[in-house]
């Protein structure tokens, strides 16, 4: 695998940066974890399914805080008008018709309890404890690296691109309903990333400010990698689910 950490010593053009952004997704995002690749193959339980779709909630539903975060930094009022979309996206007009609540119809789709999903109380500690540190990252780092945290949304497309047509094929309880969530997000991805990239490339203009947003990237690429690694623990071959976790052979 390329290091990166020390990518940026002696200072890069902002096109050598994208390119070093565009690198740490090819060898560090998660379509690449052998969670995902069973996804795709069709070979998940319909309970791995839910345990996937329950915790990654718990995700989905901390983006527009940690866009208000990176909000409440922000005192260019063009950055703010862009990057509230974002909540916007997940949120919706009235709190509930936007990402979060299609990501909730995925949810009840594959069998979940629409309230115990919300509840977050059965995923597991470590997803908690990785979207907790997602959320902190945003709320005490730079605005520069919370915005470049942001861009795993370049390689998104890609995942759903794999997940998608997968899931329909393989998986026969899944239906282009349950899957709602995805239809707009390759669109309101490209549109937040290429933002995000624009912007980083415009101000990390110091070897320091550059190591920094490759780092930013790097944790974020590690967070989403730590869900599935917790899902692939509790939930594969050994199943050693957590006590207090969603576990449908307790009941």
């Amino acid at each position: 695998m390329k290091e990166f950490s020390s990518a940026a010593r002696d200072g890069l053009t902002p096109w050598q940066l994208e390119e070093v952004l565009r690198d740490v997704g090819a060898a560090r995002y998660h379509n690449l974890h052998p969670f995902h690749h069973r996804m795709v193959s069709g070979a998940l339980t319909k309970t791995q399914m839910q345990a996937w779709a329950l915790n990654r909630y718990c995700y989905q539903s901390v983006i527009p805080r940690k866009d208000a975060m990176i909000l409440s930094q922000a005192e260019d009022p063009a950055f703010r008008a862009q990057w509230r979309k974002r909540i916007e996206d997940h949120d919706g007009d009235d709190g509930w018709n936007g990402g979060i609540a299609r990501w909730l119809k995925l949810a009840t789709g594959l069998g979940l309890d629409a309230e115990m999903v919300k509840s977050e109380q059965l995923a597991l500690p470590a997803t908690r404890f990785a979207v907790g540190a997602y959320l902190s990252f945003c709320t005490n780092r730079s605005l520069l690296e919370a915005v470049a945290s942001s861009l795993t949304e370049l390689f998104s497309p890609v995942i759903i691109g794999e997940r998608v047509p997968a899931m329909l094929a393989k998986y026969d309880y899944v239906s282009e309903d349950i899957l709602a969530y995805f239809k707009p997000r390759p669109t309101q991805a490209s549109r937040d990333a290429d933002f995000a990239l624009a912007y980083v490339m415009q101000h990390a203009t110091t070897p320091e400010k550059q190591q920094a947003v490759i780092d930013a990237l790097v944790f974020k690429c590690d967070v989403l990698w730590a869900m599935l690694d917790a899902l692939d623990y509790a939930y594969g071959g050994k199943g050693h689910v957590p006590p207090g976790a969603f576990n449908p052979g307790e009941g």
